[in-house]
């Protein structure tokens, strides 16, 4: 019997594990892929308090570091399902394990753009991160999609690499950062096509060409060595919709000290509904959600 087992190995996740073993809890960490979320993919983290510049790579692996050295017991297997009850359950593809307390901190899936052929072409000119795949890409032409932060971090990044950069955005602004759109702008290899949508993916043995539709609806081919996709992610929750409410988006609904509709079961990190997601806002629920897992234990 755990105090609490962790969904999600991310940095709120961590945090939270973090923060029990600290208040001498037994805590079980489950991931269904790598330790540190999507941020383990990042280049240059320059934004979190007290560290000047440190890759994501460095940053998670410090984390997941100092969680273990603390005792954590982490695990690599997928969660299918929860139950709730005096004691809860967590359903893997492994195993079930019995615990007082659930903190979901599932975070959040790339947003695809749902083309016919987007799947076949992912590692053959379609990517989710630049940071990953940029480098086969050297003296090449490429494009993004998408206007947030993250696309043009990764317009930025990929300027430094490629030949050229074709930023592909539905609307005539970005939601990014000013920093990023100040820093793009300094760019000369990239070239912005606005209010256009990328509606279709022509291929042989790997991407050759997009074509983008403007808000007219002309359409014209670009031809492209690689296409990276950044419009957004979706939280990972479904297997937990039929015991936790959910907004309309999919994200887990909470309060602000994370409990969700059901005593026991918390939420933390980008997979709640919230303003605002960024590792520091991670670290913070999770270090909230351990606080009161530990009230919530006290009171039993």
């Amino acid at each position: 019997m755990y105090d609490s087992i962790i969904v999600g190995a991310g940095t709120a996740g961590l945090t939270a594990s973090i923060y029990l073993r600290r208040a001498s809890k037994k805590v079980l960490v489950l991931e269904a892929n790598s330790y540190g979320g999507a941020i383990i993919n990042t280049l240059s983290i320059e934004n979190y308090p007290g560290l000047y510049k440190v890759s994501g790579y460095d940053y998670a692996t410090k984390l997941y570091n100092q969680a273990k050295d603390l005792g954590s017991e982490i695990k690599f297997e997928k969660v299918i399902n929860i139950k709730d009850g005096e004691e809860k359950e967590v359903i893997t593809d492994k195993n079930t394990y019995k615990t007082k307390t659930i903190i979901l901190a599932t975070g959040s899936e790339n947003r695809k753009l749902g083309l016919s052929n987007e799947d076949e072409l992912v590692g053959k000119g379609v990517s989710y991160c630049a940071t990953c795949d940029g480098a086969f890409y050297k003296e090449k032409v490429v494009a993004v999609c998408g206007g947030g932060s993250a696309a043009l971090e990764d317009a930025i990044y990929l300027s430094d690499i490629v030949n050229k950069v074709y930023l592909i955005h539905r609307r005539s602004e970005f939601r990014a950062e000013q920093a990023l759109v100040d820093t793009l702008h300094e760019k000369t290899n990239v070239e912005y096509v606005l209010n256009s949508n990328v509606t279709k993916l022509n291929s042989e043995d790997k991407l050759k060409s997009i074509e983008v539709t403007d808000k007219d609806g002309n359409v014209k081919t670009i031809e492209v060595d690689g296409l990276f996709i950044a419009v957004g992610r979706i939280p990972e929750n479904q297997n937990f919709a039929s015991i936790i409410n959910l907004d309309e988006s999919g994200y887990v609904i909470a309060d602000e000290d994370c409990n969700t509709n059901v005593p026991g079961i918390f939420v933390a990190g980008d997979n709640r509904v919230k303003e605002l997601r960024q590792l520091v806002t991670a670290a913070s629920d999770g270090a909230v959600a351990a606080t009161q897992v530990v009230k919530y234990i006290s009171k039993k």
